[in-house]
């Protein structure tokens, strides 16, 4: 445990909001230091209560069906990421001095005095994939690394497990960021900036804000996105450590203390020797795969941070060579009478939904479901030279025909007008009836999914299945 003191914890009241991926760990960890753990949960099913038996076992006390009381003689909350901050037992505890923390913020509590620094990522679109490619690149570069946090390892087990790293590659969401003032990264980046969980923030000036705490005490490098001024502002404002550095990456030339492309080659003007003068190659644009151009950009910025962590060149090339995308990601499913057919059923907004739309000529667009508080009339308006069709499905879809109707009149829209599972096949069909030859037919749909599927790879993996169908 290095030189944490178990006894800070020993005895200390703290509620946990919320069970699920990150309550659940960190009530066992808090446990296991010696805290009186209380966890508080809205809802009370079947899945609630056995998670509640599973923790009161080891001596957890569990209430569910109130996640609005604080208990009494709470100390501190420890809450989960997805809590709005204006949930009443948020109100009860500042009204208490009592401090809420996040996972995020837990997790960087509790590291040992060896802990490994953290390169950090966020943004509104890309983080994933950044993380991934970031991590890839580090173990090219020979050091023990993982991608944690709103991915795969949790941060909690990476700070807490018996493996060392030297240094982690962190996703972190607008949500996370909100509850961990106290993060300090080696350095990080904020990869674009647009509307997203409005209805969570309130405000897009609160969301952005949120997204900017990532840069607060960076050592090394504030990566920003050239492209994406509202990046760049959020470094301007951050306080960092005395001789930290603004680097840009952008998909033009890039100028001094930036990396970007030149004639098919990535890169870098920051991390080198008289960067007035001199650029260092890193990888060919043919090195990312796939080489879409918002993913070119999440290449960039993940070299920048793995250079500004010291990696070689070489390793930057070797590790996006080694880097293969999640599913659901500009998959491409099959061909079927010379029409390409893609899932991006990761699009769950409309700046993914944009990306995607960006990198095909002529497309037949699959949309809708969950709006979470969207508008859609600068996607279509951006879109709309590209649309050969739309199918719409899902419960706000009428927002997208609506602005289809105002943006893109000439476009042909089939609504389903369904929010069943068996909904996918129907728009496949519709779709491949639209479609020409060289078309594709694009799973994009710049909402979230929970309306008819259980989460974006459902979504997808209908939308490969009734692909399949079609070529048999």
């Amino acid at each position: 445990m290095g030189s944490r003191k178990v006894t800070d914890w020993q005895g200390k009241r703290v509620t946990v909001a919320g069970l699920g991926v990150s309550g659940i760990p960190a009530a066992k960890v808090l446990h296991g230091l010696g805290a009186v753990v209380t966890v508080v949960n809205d809802g009370d099913d079947a899945r609630a209560r056995a998670q509640a038996a599973e923790l009161e076992a080891l001596g957890v006390t569990v209430r569910l069906g109130d996640g609005a009381t604080l208990p009494e003689g709470t100390e501190l909350v420890v809450t989960a990421p997805g809590w709005k901050p204006d949930k009443p037992l948020f109100a009860a505890a500042a009204a208490a001095g009592i401090e809420v923390w996040g996972d995020v913020e837990l997790a960087w509590r509790l590291r040992g005095p060896d802990a490994a620094p953290w390169l950090a990522v966020t943004g509104t679109n890309g983080k994933t994939t950044t993380v991934q490619m970031l991590a890839s690149i580090l173990k090219a570069a020979g050091l023990r690394t993982a991608a944690v946090g709103n991915i795969g390892v949790s941060l909690l087990d990476a700070v807490l497990g018996e493996e060392q790293y030297d240094v982690l590659a962190v996703e972190l969401s607008s949500y996370q960021l909100h509850w961990a003032p106290s993060l300090r990264a080696h350095s990080a980046a904020v990869l674009n900036l647009a509307p997203d969980h409005l209805d969570w923030h309130g405000s897009m000036e609160a969301y952005a804000a949120d997204k900017g705490r990532i840069y607060e005490g960076n050592r090394i490098a504030c990566v920003y996105n050239v492209a994406d001024k509202g990046t760049e502002d959020l470094v301007i404002e951050a306080d960092v450590e005395e001789g930290c550095r603004a680097v840009g990456f952008t998909l033009g030339t890039p100028g001094p203390s930036q990396l970007g492309v030149v004639d098919g080659i990535l890169v870098d003007r920051a991390f080198v020797e008289n960067r007035q003068k001199n650029a260092q190659e890193l990888a060919e644009v043919s090195d990312v795969n796939p080489p879409a151009p918002h993913n070119i950009a999440n290449a960039l910025a993940a070299a920048a941070l793995a250079r500004a962590f010291g990696v070689p060149a070489s390793a930057v090339r070797d590790g996006l060579r080694a880097f293969t995308p999640d599913a659901h990601r500009i998959a491409h499913v099959a061909d079927v009478d010379g029409v390409a057919y893609v899932d991006d059923s990761k699009a769950t907004n409309t700046h993914a939904a944009e990306a995607s739309l960006a990198a095909y000529e002529s497309i037949v667009w699959i949309a809708g479901g969950l709006a979470k508080g969207a508008t859609f009339d600068e996607l279509v308006a951006k879109s709309a030279k590209r649309l050969r069709g739309v199918v719409l499905i899902g419960a706000d879809r009428a927002l997208i025909r609506e602005a289809l109707t105002r943006h893109a009149p000439e476009v042909p829209v089939v609504d389903l007008d369904r929010t069943d599972t068996g909904a996918m096949p129907a728009a496949v069909q519709e779709a491949r009836r639209l479609a020409a030859a060289g078309d594709t037919v694009l799973l994009a749909p710049a909402c979230a999914s929970m309306d008819m599927f259980a989460n974006y790879n459902k979504r997808g993996d209908a939308f490969a299945q009734a692909v399949r169908e079609l070529g048999t």
